[in-house]
């Protein structure tokens, strides 16, 4: 019982047990090692994070401390080396569409347009739904994302900040219980940029869907999140500190800036950083 006592403080270091209804995604003690020929390289160890129904969190670390690994293990694309992921409480066993996965590169079918880019993930999605309203579904999230007028272009010809469009309208449409974001807005110019973090946040408030980003900007991590979570440099990374963010929503950019507690966040995340 003492034992069982300790590992739920260590679970929660952040003093907060959350209930098990109230919990999307649940990751407890996770690792994961790669064998090399010196011996096992542990990347991440001990990482427990609970994120709630409808929360935006936002990750925040140094290169190389595992955070994409983390985000490619919740999207099942990675396997685990111990400890357990699982959403609403059924451990993950792989890739499914219940994760909705945006990358840094939107990795499109360049010979496809934007609207069978989007329709890949639909037709698989909702089989039993008929043809014409699977192109509803497409369209409805391309138009949210302000492409109405490039359905039939094909990925080619668009430029990468509206590679990127294709990418949010397509990982929405499939109607994940969580959407996991790798770093998208991270190859953008800061215009684009601010762009789709409006687009995202605008469609997220919608839509309501749990949220994971990883992001190297300390600026997007406050304006996006609920909570930000920053993770202590490799190897051996785990959770180092978690920051809510007290900002009504909807939020406006100018708003945010000048909440008195905008500096007071920044500074917390950046001396985190820095030690």
């Amino acid at each position: 019982m003492v034992i069982d006592q300790i590992k739920t403080k260590e679970a929660h270091h952040n003093g907060i047990v959350y209930p098990s209804d109230k919990v999307m995604l649940d990751l407890r003690d996770l690792k994961k090692v790669y064998p090399t020929p010196k011996g096992d390289y542990v990347v991440l160890e001990h990482l427990n994070l609970q994120i709630l129904k409808e929360e935006f969190v936002t990750i925040i670390g140094h290169s190389g401390c595992g955070k994409t690994t983390m985000l490619s293990m919740i999207a099942g694309l990675n396997p685990i080396s111990a400890g357990k992921i699982a959403v609403l409480g059924n451990p993950i066993k792989g890739p499914g569409p219940d994760r909705g996965v945006i990358f840094q590169s939107p990795s499109l079918m360049p010979w496809m347009t934007a609207l069978q880019n989007v329709l890949l993930g639909v037709n698989r999605v909702f089989p039993h739904a008929s043809k014409s309203q699977r192109k509803d579904i497409a369209k409805y999230y391309l138009q949210k994302v302000g492409l109405e007028g490039a359905f039939h272009k094909k990925a080619t010809e668009l430029s990468q900040g509206m590679q990127q469009r294709v990418g949010i309208a397509r990982a929405f449409a499939i109607k994940p219980k969580v959407l996991l974001l790798d770093e998208p807005f991270g190859m953008l110019d800061s215009l684009t940029r601010g762009e789709l973090q409006d687009i995202l946040i605008e469609i997220w408030n919608k839509e309501k869907i749990t949220a994971v980003m990883i992001t190297h900007d300390v600026d997007e991590a406050i304006f996006l999140a609920d909570r930000v979570v920053m993770m202590t440099s490799g190897p051996r990374a785990k959770i180092g500190d978690v920051l809510p963010i007290d900002f009504k929503r909807p939020r406006t950019r100018k708003s945010v800036l000048e909440h008195e507690d905008y500096y007071k966040y920044r500074k917390h995340l950046i001396d985190f950083l820095e030690h």
